[in-house]
């Protein structure tokens, strides 16, 4: 609350001073134009006082006016040129204000969204260690129970590691390796292991052509596929069913996540791939995350040379296909 107070009274201010420059601008036009006048009638006054003709009169009384006349467009004309760039100069000023204010408040979003990522599945761990501590357990119980401790510590070190590739992604100095494997077989084993681990519970169904070789760098396409899984259990209702489609075309290769969850508004589209940039507010929102997953996949598919649409997914639900080339 307290930060759209902050924000309404700066752009108070900016509206107000924005004002007093308008104002100013017209008073002085308004002085200018007064005195070119003035001038224009103690000519005139003068010209009747000296003894000259009727003829030389009207000569003087035309010439006078026309530079008035002239003295006026040119008034007219750089003010017309100060308004406008005056303006432009407040069109921009204003829009990075916004963007200034849209960024601290997706730091702010992403502060308290990363602290709330972190303390769920420490606390879930520390309950699992206290729970093994206190208790006597059944070999089985605590075999089950260390399972789950060791899956909110592999979400912890993801997190941490898309935080840390986020960064990595932006550095003009980072290397990346590329090197060729078998997608198909990559893609199980990775399935596999999540499945196993982080997302268990969700059913992930595979759909793919044998045997697709492709060359690039492993650590962002698993980084992808990760945040893609990720994005599509994040939205769906538990158990989450997710669809991932692995095929190869002509000319590329195309992945598709589908998932049948709340979907994303044809307005939103071009946002979610935003850095920090999350759908709602922060304290209110109930699904997780840090607003860096769909940032990450932008990047990792550009940087591969590939593009990703979303669509629809009918009746409920949303569609990512990434085609990257072969």
């Amino acid at each position: 609350m307290s930060g759209q107070i902050t924000t309404s009274r700066t752009l108070l201010l900016f509206y107000s001073l924005v004002f007093y420059v308008l104002l100013q601008f017209s008073w002085w036009s308004y002085l200018l134009i007064n005195l070119n006048k003035e001038l224009y009638h103690q000519k005139i006054e003068f010209a009747q006082k000296t003894s000259i003709t009727k003829q030389e009169f009207q000569y003087y009384e035309l010439q006078y006016n026309n530079l008035l006349k002239k003295r006026w467009s040119m008034v007219a004309g750089e003010g017309v040129v100060f308004l406008s760039l005056l303006i432009f100069g407040i069109y921009r000023t204003k829009r990075a204000f916004n963007q200034e204010f849209d960024l601290a408040r997706q730091q702010k979003n992403f502060l308290l969204s990363i602290t709330h990522e972190f303390k769920s599945p420490l606390a879930a761990i520390k309950l699992s260690l206290q729970t093994i501590e206190k208790r006597n357990l059944e070999e089985n119980q605590k075999k089950e129970i260390i399972s789950r401790a060791l899956n909110e510590t592999d979400r912890i070190n993801l997190l941490i590691e898309n935080a840390l590739f986020a960064s990595r992604l932006e550095s003009q100095n980072a290397e990346y390796h590329f090197e060729d494997f078998n997608f198909s077989d990559y893609l199980t084993e990775l399935i596999s292991n999540y499945q196993k681990g982080i997302f268990n519970g969700s059913e992930i169904i595979l759909e793919r052509d044998n045997n697709i070789f492709y060359k690039g760098d492993k650590l962002a396409i698993t980084s992808l596929i990760y945040n893609l899984l990720e994005n599509a259990e994040k939205y769906s209702e538990k158990p989450a069913e997710i669809i991932l489609t692995l095929k190869k075309n002509q000319n590329n290769i195309e992945l598709t996540v589908k998932d049948f969850g709340c979907g994303i508004d044809i307005k939103e589209r071009d946002k979610v791939f935003d850095k920090f940039y999350r759908i709602g507010n922060e304290e209110t929102r109930r699904t997780k995350g840090t607003g860096l997953g769909l940032y990450i996949v932008k990047k990792v598919v550009l940087m591969h040379k590939g593009n990703i649409e979303i669509k629809s997914n009918i009746p409920n639900g949303t569609i990512f296909t990434i085609k990257l080339p072969c």
